[in-house]
């Protein structure tokens, strides 16, 4: 695996990035404010934002991590940093970030941290997925130390990836549609197919390491 290295990606922007806890209490804050992330603070951006703070606060909550998803978190003993894309109002990243913050706690050689996508657009252009479209969220997993990129993940499961584009290459179905019917598979999939993939994932990213 050849590790290559995204230049915006500083420690400056490190050290300035949320904490799980500090990205919760920043919407937290936003809602009682009755905004979001980003400039767009209208009812509907505002409406998915409060939507999205119930889900994390019930995946906080509901998330198991797979035996042999912990025995690969457990293995890892190289120091990373997972670096996340993200906005506020984004339903995916909210049906999958607690996962991530439920994987970084399992080992001290991983720590999570969360940046705004669109505070961050030399970031994302860096990691556009496939080349075009700014979709999050993205986990950029970097060596602490040098800031090389080991790997990345997102936006999507495979499953809930093909599901949605099946969805949009149906003109006539609304996003808001799209959006509840991948909700529904996110509540039944139980974040099983996340967890899946990344056992995969840190199975190569380990024999690498």
């Amino acid at each position: 695996m050849t590790e290559v290295k995204s230049e915006a990606i500083t420690q400056e922007i490190i050290e300035s990035a949320f904490t799980y806890r500090e990205y919760r209490a920043l919407i937290d804050r936003l809602l009682s404010e009755n905004k979001t992330t980003g400039e767009n603070h209208s009812e509907a951006m505002i409406h998915y934002t409060l939507m999205n703070a119930h889900r994390m606060r019930r995946l906080d909550k509901q998330i198991v991590l797979k035996p042999e998803l912990r025995e690969k978190l457990e293995q890892v003993d190289r120091d990373m940093i997972w670096l996340v894309l993200t906005e506020a109002w984004c339903g995916d990243a909210a049906q999958i970030i607690p996962l991530f913050h439920k994987m970084a706690e399992v080992n001290d050689h991983i720590e999570l941290r969360l940046i705004l996508r669109d505070e961050n657009r030399e970031i994302m252009d860096d990691f556009l997925y496939q080349g075009k479209s700014r979709s999050i969220p993205v986990l950029i997993a970097l060596d602490a130390q040098s800031l090389d990129v080991i790997g990345t993940w997102g936006p999507r499961p495979a499953e809930a990836q093909e599901l949605f584009e099946e969805l949009r290459s149906e003109t006539d179905i609304p996003y808001q549609q799209i959006a509840e019917t991948l909700h529904k598979w996110y509540t039944a999939d139980k974040t099983i197919s996340t967890q899946k993939e990344w056992v995969d994932l840190l199975t190569r990213w380990t024999m690498y390491g």
